[in-house]
């Protein structure tokens, strides 16, 4: 049996746990907060990690690859080598060049905190090239990559969100509003998977707030 390790409220736990769902494999949650994860799990510290008959790994995109290739039933990624490589391009693109630039506004746009004008400045400069950039290798059609849901959805579906909400709230718009963002959201939106996904990153952030306050 899987055991997922960290917090709802992450959406890299929250990738890795789509992912679980939409392939169908059985799979335990256990809650870890950062600051009280097993280091012998996660040396840096971080969330996810996953905790396995074989041992652990960490780093949410290996744990995607790992079950992939563990549990072959329901595919997330096509057979075609090439098509295989467009959807990891995709994953990538959706991480490195998105979701962790847009992370450095995160502190200011969700937590309270005040994030400089030279980073606001840099990061948005950075974010107008790179979203034009993803622009060019999305599909949405109806899924990101195509025709079929695949591990580029699972990244999608919760690293677009924050990045258009953070631009919101930073620079007044969204810098992804030229997409078809909203309308590709609504219509995983009606996915079991996603609902339940969503359910409960929306109990466990109102409670990682809490935390927050205490």
């Amino acid at each position: 049996m899987l055991t997922l390790c960290g917090f709802a409220a992450s959406n890299y736990y929250n990738k890795v746990k789509l992912a679980l769902l939409e392939k169908g494999v059985p799979f335990e949650e256990e809650l870890a907060w950062v600051g009280q994860t097993d280091t012998a799990a996660s040396p840096l510290g971080k969330v996810p990690y996953l905790k396995t008959d074989e041992g652990t790994l960490c780093e949410s995109t290996v744990m995607l690859e790992y079950i992939e290739a563990k549990y072959p039933q329901h595919p997330l990624l096509p057979a075609d080598p090439f098509a295989a490589a467009k959807v990891r391009e995709l994953l990538r693109y959706l991480e490195l060049h998105l979701e962790l630039v847009a992370r450095n506004l995160y502190p200011e746009a969700f937590f309270g905190g005040k994030v400089s004008d030279s980073t606001k400045e840099k990061s948005g400069q950075q974010l107008e090239k790179n979203v034009a950039a993803f622009a060019k290798l999305t599909r949405f059609s109806p899924f990101i990559a195509g025709d079929t849901f695949t591990l580029a959805d699972c990244a999608a579906l919760v690293h677009l969100p924050l990045v258009g909400s953070a631009t919101k709230i930073i620079f007044g718009r969204d810098f992804l509003a030229d997409l078809p963002v909203r309308d590709y959201l609504k219509r995983l939106g009606e996915r079991a998977t996603v609902q339940k996904v969503g359910a409960d990153r929306k109990a466990n952030t109102e409670l990682m707030l809490q935390r927050m306050k205490a």
